[in-house]
């Protein structure tokens, strides 16, 4: 079986990009999409490639169930699902350029986030769950990027490193699986994606 360049390329972004979420628990969508955006495979193609492998990627990772908060992951969730297929609309309409800024001004706005750890609010509240799941709903359905939102949710929570990450799985295996349903829905499952 020959490769050629562009499988190559591929497979090992998505070598990286799991290799990211496998030591941080998140990250996988913010590596691999934009990468995958430059390659001839397009958004069209990637989207639903890059949530199939974090379905895979949460049956493997998650562990430690048990301590998952659950009041506020369910919450995220219902937030999650309106906000899909909004972001299929910008997947699938004619906005593949637009979408390709609004994901880069998201990456650059997290990495200023992440570089430079501005003092935030703390979030007590349990309805602030639903504007960051309705947020990552939108950008998972589109991009497969709803983890800045929760990761940001995470810190103004004030989530326990020993939480963060298993909560952070606990949300997206199972937004995951209603991300790619979604996608099956939408029509975005190709032979190529397979």
């Amino acid at each position: 079986m020959a490769f050629d360049g562009v499988t190559v390329a591929v497979l090992l972004i998505i070598f990286v990009s799991t290799l990211v979420r496998a030591i941080f628990g998140f990250g996988h969508a913010l590596i691999a999409m934009p990468l995958l955006a430059l390659t001839p495979i397009g958004m069209k193609t990637a989207t639903p490639l890059i949530a199939l492998i974090a379905i895979i990627l949460g049956l493997i990772i998650v562990r430690d169930w048990h301590i998952v908060d659950l009041r506020s992951i369910w919450r995220l969730l219902v937030a999650t699902v309106p906000g899909i297929p909004l972001g299929l609309i910008l997947l699938k309409g004619p906005y593949e350029n637009t979408g390709k800024i609004i994901l880069a001004l998201i990456i650059i706005v997290f990495s200023c986030y992440a570089l430079f750890r501005p003092r935030l609010i703390r979030l007590k509240q349990e309805w602030t769950a639903y504007p960051f799941g309705f947020l990552a709903g939108i950008l998972g359905g589109a991009y497969n990027s709803n983890g800045p939102p929760i990761a940001i949710y995470g810190t103004l929570r004030r989530w326990r490193p020993d939480r963060f990450r298993t909560n952070l799985q606990g949300y997206f295996f199972p937004s995951s699986v209603i991300i790619v349903a979604g996608h099956g829905l939408g029509g975005l499952w190709t032979s190529e994606v397979g």
